[in-house]
Protein backbone atom coordinates (compact mmCIF):
# COMPACT_ATOMS: atom_id res chain seq x y z
CA UNK A 1 0.00 0.00 0.00
CA UNK A 2 1.18 3.50 -0.84
CA UNK A 3 2.01 5.23 2.38
CA UNK A 4 -0.07 7.93 0.83
CA UNK A 5 -2.97 6.76 1.30
CA UNK A 6 -2.46 3.74 3.32
CA UNK A 7 -4.56 3.78 6.83
CA UNK A 8 -4.31 1.79 9.97
CA UNK A 9 -7.28 -1.37 10.20
CA UNK A 10 -10.13 -0.03 11.83
CA UNK A 11 -11.12 -2.45 14.47
CA UNK A 12 -14.12 -3.38 14.61
CA UNK A 13 -15.87 -4.49 17.50
CA UNK A 14 -17.03 -8.03 17.26
CA UNK A 15 -20.52 -7.12 19.45
CA UNK A 16 -21.01 -4.48 16.93
CA UNK A 17 -23.54 -4.41 14.09
CA UNK A 18 -21.82 -5.80 11.20
CA UNK A 19 -20.86 -3.11 8.21
CA UNK A 20 -22.49 -5.61 5.80
CA UNK A 21 -26.10 -4.72 6.80
CA UNK A 22 -27.38 -8.26 7.62
CA UNK A 23 -29.06 -8.25 11.20
CA UNK A 24 -26.08 -9.92 12.98
CA UNK A 25 -23.07 -8.75 14.96
CA UNK A 26 -19.61 -8.39 12.73
CA UNK A 27 -18.26 -11.34 15.16
CA UNK A 28 -21.31 -13.30 13.89
CA UNK A 29 -20.92 -12.56 10.35
CA UNK A 30 -18.17 -11.19 8.34
CA UNK A 31 -15.53 -11.26 11.19
CA UNK A 32 -14.99 -15.15 10.32
CA UNK A 33 -14.41 -14.51 6.59
CA UNK A 34 -12.04 -11.79 7.21
CA UNK A 35 -9.93 -14.04 10.16
CA UNK A 36 -10.07 -17.10 7.45
CA UNK A 37 -12.59 -19.29 9.59
CA UNK A 38 -14.82 -19.73 6.93
CA UNK A 39 -15.31 -19.04 2.88
CA UNK A 40 -18.05 -17.24 2.16
CA UNK A 41 -20.80 -19.62 0.92
CA UNK A 42 -22.07 -17.57 -1.71
CA UNK A 43 -21.06 -14.50 -4.05
CA UNK A 44 -23.22 -12.18 -2.35
CA UNK A 45 -21.35 -12.88 1.21
CA UNK A 46 -18.25 -13.11 -0.42
CA UNK A 47 -19.33 -9.12 -1.63
CA UNK A 48 -20.49 -8.42 1.65
CA UNK A 49 -17.54 -9.39 3.75
CA UNK A 50 -15.87 -7.54 0.90
CA UNK A 51 -17.99 -4.47 1.88
CA UNK A 52 -16.62 -4.97 5.73
CA UNK A 53 -13.27 -5.46 4.54
CA UNK A 54 -13.04 -1.82 3.10
CA UNK A 55 -14.84 -0.46 5.92
CA UNK A 56 -12.05 -1.87 7.88
CA UNK A 57 -9.38 -1.15 5.79
CA UNK A 58 -8.56 -4.94 5.43
CA UNK A 59 -6.21 -4.90 2.65
CA UNK A 60 -5.07 -8.61 2.99
CA UNK A 61 -8.27 -10.13 2.96
CA UNK A 62 -9.24 -8.11 -0.08
CA UNK A 63 -6.58 -8.75 -2.31
CA UNK A 64 -6.93 -12.83 -0.97
CA UNK A 65 -10.71 -13.13 -2.10
CA UNK A 66 -9.72 -10.95 -5.53
CA UNK A 67 -9.22 -13.41 -8.47
CA UNK A 68 -5.54 -13.99 -9.29
CA UNK A 69 -5.85 -12.73 -12.87
CA UNK A 70 -7.43 -9.11 -12.05
CA UNK A 71 -5.91 -8.65 -8.55
CA UNK A 72 -3.96 -5.56 -8.59
CA UNK A 73 -0.32 -5.85 -6.54
CA UNK A 74 -1.70 -3.52 -3.21
CA UNK A 75 -4.55 -1.80 -2.38
CA UNK A 76 -4.84 1.99 -1.42
CA UNK A 77 -7.47 3.67 0.96
CA UNK A 78 -8.39 7.34 1.06
CA UNK A 79 -8.01 7.73 4.31
CA UNK A 80 -10.50 10.47 4.59
CA UNK A 81 -13.04 8.01 3.43
CA UNK A 82 -15.93 6.28 5.57
CA UNK A 83 -18.58 3.18 3.98
CA UNK A 84 -21.61 4.26 5.54
CA UNK A 85 -24.23 1.51 3.94
CA UNK A 86 -24.29 -1.16 1.90
CA UNK A 87 -27.48 -1.92 -0.87
CA UNK A 88 -27.55 -4.94 -2.88
CA UNK A 89 -29.84 -4.07 -5.61
CA UNK A 90 -29.60 -7.48 -7.61
CA UNK A 91 -27.81 -10.75 -7.43
CA UNK A 92 -28.00 -13.34 -10.76
CA UNK A 93 -26.12 -16.84 -10.17
CA UNK A 94 -23.98 -16.95 -7.06
CA UNK A 95 -25.11 -19.91 -4.84
CA UNK A 96 -23.98 -22.82 -3.87
CA UNK A 97 -25.17 -24.69 -6.91
CA UNK A 98 -23.24 -22.13 -9.01
CA UNK A 99 -19.84 -21.44 -10.74
CA UNK A 100 -20.64 -17.90 -11.17
CA UNK A 101 -22.57 -15.02 -10.09
CA UNK A 102 -23.08 -11.12 -10.18
CA UNK A 103 -24.32 -8.94 -7.54
CA UNK A 104 -24.66 -5.18 -8.06
CA UNK A 105 -24.69 -2.96 -4.98
CA UNK A 106 -24.45 0.54 -4.01
CA UNK A 107 -21.63 0.93 -1.59
CA UNK A 108 -22.31 4.28 0.46
CA UNK A 109 -19.80 6.73 1.76
CA UNK A 110 -18.38 9.69 3.36
CA UNK A 111 -15.37 11.57 1.99
CA UNK A 112 -14.17 14.71 3.57
CA UNK A 113 -17.57 15.06 5.32
CA UNK A 114 -19.25 14.53 1.49
CA UNK A 115 -21.82 11.79 0.97
CA UNK A 116 -21.00 9.84 -2.37
CA UNK A 117 -22.27 6.72 -3.47
CA UNK A 118 -20.31 3.90 -5.77
CA UNK A 119 -22.47 1.44 -8.01
CA UNK A 120 -21.23 -1.49 -9.34
CA UNK A 121 -22.42 -4.85 -10.79
CA UNK A 122 -19.87 -7.15 -9.95
CA UNK A 123 -18.83 -10.94 -11.08
CA UNK A 124 -18.04 -12.97 -8.85
CA UNK A 125 -16.18 -16.95 -9.91
CA UNK A 126 -15.18 -19.67 -7.95
CA UNK A 127 -11.12 -20.00 -7.50
CA UNK A 128 -10.70 -23.77 -5.83
CA UNK A 129 -14.26 -24.41 -5.05
CA UNK A 130 -13.85 -20.48 -3.16
CA UNK A 131 -15.57 -17.60 -4.59
CA UNK A 132 -13.67 -14.54 -5.95
CA UNK A 133 -13.74 -11.55 -6.87
CA UNK A 134 -13.24 -10.98 -10.54
CA UNK A 135 -14.42 -7.72 -11.45
CA UNK A 136 -16.88 -4.90 -12.74
CA UNK A 137 -18.97 -6.14 -15.29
Amino acid sequence: MSKNHARRRTVIDPSAPCPCGLQASYGECCARFHQGQAAAPTAERLMRSRYSAFAAGDAPYLLRTWHPATRPADLDFEPKQRWTRLEIVATTGGSAFHSEGTVQFRAHYTLHGEPGVQEENSRFVRDEGAWVYLGEL
